[in-house]
């Protein structure tokens, strides 16, 4: 907490209060020092402090979008060198969790850590021959947790929460977004990522999501030497997704590997709703393989530590397809509208001027990647920061519920594949695939309405039968009737009924043509031209019916 006061009060003065009063160049000296004085010092407090600290290390390690290389760099030892337990202490905690010594769970274990995370560390190990009939490997990788971690994260909680009630008495803060409720869903997903049965489930789960998927590999878990504190899993260590060096050597193009990335990510995300939360580089291995059947690529994105996973409720995701949609179509009214939908806009907000905001954010800077807007010429920047800014200071966003490991993710998305290829745009990983959301949008609207055509056509094609046959009845005096004008009557309802299927046969094919139009202009052409044929009659039709009475 100390840390974080003096950083606010020093940048609030260099980069707030310096330029409020002119001294803007003043200000912008020594900068890059700063920056990277404070990531030096935020490493060390990580590495002191330990827990929850790390992991916020690790996040910003990742995003090279957004923090300056210098920032990042400094940052970056807290992805995979947190310093190791005492493996005494490591020993005691497995033995005791498994109920035997490591001698007889496994057939050899090794002493000295593969890695050291934040919240455990992961040795390399073997099963015994039985252990690895039973699950079809034999390398594994142990991750057991360190001794008191769970009180460490209980204190960083506390901490975590009292900031959030202090910074929620603050206005301008309470109005944006419901601090209390973040850091309790924070919590909540911190005290799942402690219980490595939880992990191991989810392990599992997306192992299922991913079934047959060749771009997708997921280590088996060994559920005889599993507990809330130990997890055994098969040992799929390969080459670490951000080394570029390796990539290269292994004749793999980082580049190819940032775009299915994306593409992975975004499927979680946007399609399946169940998603990895902590996919920072040290989570992700790209490992070489055999090219099989029409795909030539001869890799693929290995996941492990399942224990930060999110998942999107169905009407969210749907909310969040819409977005994605928007973004790609540059389309400032239906990007607003999705926000509305997703709850990111309060429904008293006044969106007219926003959706001016998003029109010109779109035509000045849609399709540039996230490492170009540093080349962008600073005055352009100040000019829309002057026009703009003060229009989405006073709109009352705030940050809905589900979002905050979906915002996480989403950065990492962007920070990993912009280390991967410096010339990454997000934007064409993203139209691709909101084109392919569009169609099966389309797609969806143009199925249902052909069911509900069917249906109605077969109800209005039985209907004149019918009409027919209780004639045929009338005639044969089957059914007694009192009024001499039935005749006349069924006449009408016969006409009346050719009329609605005319009707119902020209709006069919113009909504049919309409859909159609944007992807099969030739088609969608004809289907409208032919609907003035049922239109007609039902005109004439009409007309004749009306003199006839």
């Amino acid at each position: 907490m100390r840390f974080a006061t003096r950083y606010m009060v020093e940048n609030w003065w260099f980069e707030l209060f310096l330029p409020r009063i002119g001294l803007t160049a003043l200000g912008a000296r020594g900068r890059t020092r700063r920056w990277q004085r404070m990531a030096r010092n935020f490493f060390a407090l990580a590495t002191d402090l330990g827990g929850l600290m790390i992991k916020v290390g690790q996040f910003l390690s990742s995003r090279l979008d957004v923090l300056p290389p210098e920032v990042t760099r400094e940052l970056e030892g807290l992805q995979d060198s947190v310093r190791p337990e005492d493996f005494g202490a490591i020993r005691a905690l497995a033995e005791r969790e498994l109920g035997m010594p490591l001698d007889q769970a496994f057939a050899s274990f090794e002493s000295t850590p593969l890695a050291a995370a934040s919240l455990g560390q992961a040795h390399r190990a073997r099963l015994r021959p039985a252990g690895a009939d039973d699950t079809g490997f034999a390398d594994v990788v142990v991750k057991i947790q360190r001794p008191g971690i769970e009180r460490i994260v209980d204190i960083d909680l506390s901490a975590l929460r009292l900031v959030a009630r202090r910074l929620n008495r603050v206005a301008l803060v309470s109005r944006r977004v419901d601090l209390p409720a973040l850091a309790e869903e924070f919590a909540e997903t911190s005290l799942e990522e402690v219980d490595y049965l939880h992990e191991a489930g989810s392990a599992e789960r997306f192992a299922d999501q991913f079934e047959g998927d060749e771009r997708v590999r997921v280590p088996g878990i060994a559920w005889e030497r599993a507990t809330r504190r130990v997890l055994t899993l098969e040992d799929v260590s390969a080459i670490k997704v951000n080394d570029l060096v390796a990539l290269r050597a292994a004749g793999i193009d980082p580049s190819e590997v940032a775009i299915e990335f994306a593409n992975v990510m975004f499927d979680q995300l946007f399609v399946q709703g169940f998603f990895h939360g902590d996919a920072h580089p040290g989570n992700i291995f790209v490992t070489p393989v055999e090219a099989t059947g029409d795909d030539d690529r001869r890799w693929v994105l290995t996941f492990v530590d399942f224990g930060m996973m999110g998942e999107i409720p169905d009407t969210l995701r749907r909310d969040l397809q819409g977005f994605l949609i928007a973004v790609a179509s540059r389309d400032g009214r239906r990007l607003v509208d999705s926000m509305r939908q997703l709850g990111v806009l309060l429904p008293s907000a006044d969106t007219r001027e926003l959706e001016r905001v998003m029109s010109a954010l779109f035509a000045r800077f849609g399709g540039v990647a996230f490492t170009d807007l540093q080349n962008v010429d600073p005055r352009e920047m100040q000019a829309f920061a002057r026009e703009f800014g003060e229009t989405i200071r006073v709109l009352p966003f705030q940050l809905p519920e589900h979002f905050l490991l979906v915002i996480r993710a989403i950065s990492l998305i962007s920070g990993l594949c912009s280390t991967l290829d410096p010339e990454f745009n997000i934007w064409n990983a993203v139209e691709p695939y909101a084109d392919q959301l569009l169609r099966e949008e389309r797609g969806n609207v143009i199925t249902s309405f052909a069911n509900e055509a069917v249906a109605t056509l077969g109800v209005t094609a039985r209907l004149p039968r019918r009409i027919d046959g209780l004639a045929s009845r009338l005639e044969n005096g089957e059914i007694a009737v009192e009024t001499p004008r039935l005749d006349r009557q069924i006449r009408r309802l016969e006409g009346a009924v050719s009329r609605m299927v005319s009707a119902f046969l020209f709006f069919g094919l113009l909504l049919g043509g309409a859909l159609l139009h944007t992807t099969e202009a030739a088609l969608g052409t004809v289907l409208m031209s032919v609907s003035a044929l049922p239109l007609l009659h039902v005109l004439v039709s009409g007309v004749v019916s009306g003199r006839s009475r």
